[in-house]
């Protein structure tokens, strides 16, 4: 069932992804101080990416810190922009 229209609250968070000397990747966030992501692939960085986000925000606020980056109401469905290379 393909639901329209739900609205929910959540994060929108740019990443950069460098490729690292090992061949590996690593992602920062502009938008979120802290987080990092350090994976073998950029598949592996962009499933990662969200948990790690939302574990860091979640921590932030039990320690009584504010994130910079403010929640946001969007619905559904909601537009994703993808690279594929």
């Amino acid at each position: 069932m393909v639901t329209n229209n739900l609205e929910t609250l959540g994060y929108r968070l740019s990443l950069n992804i460098e490729q690292m000397e090992d061949g590996s990747y690593m992602a920062t966030s502009p938008d979120l101080e802290g987080f990092l992501v350090l994976a073998e692939t950029i598949d592996e960085v962009l499933q990662l990416a969200p948990n790690v986000a939302r574990t860091l925000i979640e921590t932030m606020l039990e320690e009584g810190i504010e994130p910079k980056i403010q929640r946001e109401e969007f619905r559904f469905p909601v537009k994703i922009e993808m690279l594929v290379a």
